[in-house]
């Protein structure tokens, strides 16, 4: 038997704990039963911004880029933008020290209004339009990932002279996150990696300065990188002594896991840094070269714990099975959580305290869809009712940039928040802009 069992009372004073790899750095309980993130009470932003609505906490995400550039050095990380880039959140990048991996021309064109320098932008992405190429020479992008034999064509044709190019390499034989996600580069096992660095190697115009993969995603087993590195540095080793070539980077992209709840295994960043790093050095002792320099691609691991998605409650009702069904005022078109987490994530009343015992139930959003679910189980409050605030932990990564109109709801603001100040990244979309985009039938 507990305390809050025998003074039920004390429940009021002993709010859900925080866990540090799943809630922001800066987050904590005020006397109120209020959420406070980056110095700022989170009851207060949803009354004057509005819900649902994105919160960042720019301390969070500032310290995750020093946490990596400590354990993979000066020019060792370059963020991969699709997580989640605005100019702002750009800005807190390129301050850091992080390069920026960019998929798009839209990618680029924020990541340079945020002040990235251009020769410190990768240019990455397996079906590269022409404009998205054109956009990387006009700005001077520093290097380019070719991921494909006819890519290094294009390239060949249409590049700057002297451009920087990683070869997207696939070394393993089979998936190594039990997904298909390895459909991107080119296989080692087939030939058609060596075939690249064959074209590459004949194109006086282009420079191999190294390689680059990824190995999946919500990955937590150094077991995975080490195979990879191992392979990949023995191709480099046959690749050297068949067309000289002495490429000097390493990219092992990102895919590091993130904890979406208590029970999720986090990322042992240090110890992955070292251990890797020490496979690289044995494995170039072995074959006889230069240990190529190691670096890494993460986004989701930098952005995901700094994100936290505020709600109104809408409605609870009692479902069939006896669990309460809550629905609040966003859902999957603001928190597309089931394929990216498995709908993992945490929740937390805040706003007022309760005195109520935790009794199980749904958190879903507003959408008439089957699919609308953001956290299948959690315990909440008996006496949770509308008009409630909820925090949705863990929304950093992929929220924002998979946000969607469905149902014609317009997207939420992306708020940063630090030292007691809130800065709109990205303003509330509007009624107004889904009309402006909307073309007049009648004309």
């Amino acid at each position: 038997m507990t305390l809050t069992n025998i003074l039920p009372s004390l429940r009021s004073s002993l709010p859900t704990q925080l866990g540090s790899g799943v809630w922001p750095s800066t987050a904590s309980w005020d006397g109120r039963g209020d959420l406070v993130v980056g110095d700022v009470a989170l009851s207060g932003l949803a009354a004057r911004h509005g819900t649902p609505t994105y919160v960042l906490d720019e301390a969070d995400v500032r310290m995750r880029c020093g946490e990596y550039l400590d354990a993979f050095g000066p020019d060792g990380v370059a963020y991969t933008a699709k997580a989640l880039l605005t100019r702002g959140v750009a800005r807190w990048l390129a301050e850091e020290g992080l390069r920026l991996y960019a998929g798009s021309v839209g990618e680029l064109h924020v990541g340079l209004a945020g002040g990235f320098p251009p020769d410190r932008i990768v240019m990455y992405g397996s079906a590269k339009t022409p404009e998205d190429l054109d956009a990387a020479y006009t700005n001077g992008v520093g290097t380019i990932v070719a991921e494909s034999l006819s890519e290094i064509t294009r390239l060949a044709a249409t590049a700057p002279r002297g451009q920087r190019v990683l070869l997207r390499i696939l070394a393993g034989h089979e998936p190594l996150d039990g997904t298909d996600n390895h459909r991107f580069g080119l296989r080692v096992g087939s030939g058609e990696a060596a075939a690249a660095v064959a074209r590459l190697a004949a194109q006086p115009g282009l420079a191999l300065v190294g390689f680059d993969c990824s190995v999946g995603h919500q990955v937590n087993r150094f077991a995975v990188y080490e195979r990879e590195v191992r392979r990949l540095v023995e191709f480099l080793a046959v690749m050297r002594a068949r067309h000289g070539i002495a490429a000097a980077e390493l990219n092992l992209g990102g895919g590091h896991a993130v904890a979406y709840s208590s029970q999720d295994l986090g990322f042992a960043l240090d110890a992955f840094a070292g251990r890797i790093r020490a496979v690289v050095n044995l494995e170039a002792d072995r074959h006889h070269l230069p240990a190529p320099r190691l670096t890494v691609s993460p986004g989701r691991a930098i952005v995901s714990r700094a994100g936290i998605t505020v709600y109104r409650v809408v409605s609870v009702v009692q479902g069939q099975n006896g669990r309460r069904i809550v629905a609040v005022d966003g859902g999957m078109t603001d928190c597309p959580a089931g394929a990216l987490c498995g709908s993992r994530h945490t929740a937390v009343l805040f706003g007022r305290t309760s005195c109520a015992a935790p009794q199980p139930a749904s958190l879903v959003g507003r959408h008439n869809d089957s699919a609308d679910v953001i956290v299948p189980t959690l315990d909440l409050p008996a006496d949770l009712r509308p008009g409630d605030f909820l925090a949705v932990a863990g929304t950093g990564a992929y929220h924002h940039s998979l946000a969607s109109n469905y149902h014609l709801l317009t997207r939420p603001a992306l708020l940063g928040v630090r030292d007691g100040h809130v800065t709109t990244l990205v303003r509330r979309e509007t009624l107004a802009d889904l009309l402006a985009r909307d073309g007049d039938a009648s004309a």
